[in-house]
């Protein structure tokens, strides 16, 4: 794997989570390149073992971008800026919600993914 990728870590049972990685993958921006790995995947434990302590224990996605690492609302509303520019342009717009209130908005999601999107029956972004 190249070292300089960034990488999204989902969750590779949740219908959301495979759904969010189709429709990323299919409006990538020029040039735009992203990784989609399983949270529970073998790589994808080596590299949360590398994040700080409080995001190892978080049950999210994750965003390892330029170096860097994002959970949550952080690392979804940055999975904007690999898409084309019409997509794009919604960034700052939902940056400017409060980290608090972006972050409950998540924690409702993630709380009923499961039981709203059904489980794949193969997880299509296990291998990039």
């Amino acid at each position: 794997m190249n070292a300089k990728r960034d990488i999204l870590l989902l969750d590779g049972d949740c219908g959301l989570c495979n759904r969010l990685a189709i429709f990323l993958d299919k409006r990538l921006g020029k040039g735009k390149d992203i990784a989609y790995r399983t949270i529970l995947s073998q790589e994808g434990q080596e590299l949360i073992a590398t994040f700080p302590q409080k995001q190892q224990d978080a049950d999210s996605v994750y965003l390892l971008r330029n170096g860097k690492s994002y959970i949550r609302s952080a690392a979804g509303i940055r999975c904007l800026l690999y898409m084309k520019w019409y997509y794009r342009m919604w960034f700052p717009i939902l940056w400017i919600i409060p980290f608090p209130l972006r972050d409950i908005g998540y924690r409702i999601i993630a709380k009923y993914r499961h039981k709203i999107f059904k489980k794949p029956e193969t997880c299509l972004f296990r291998i990039d």
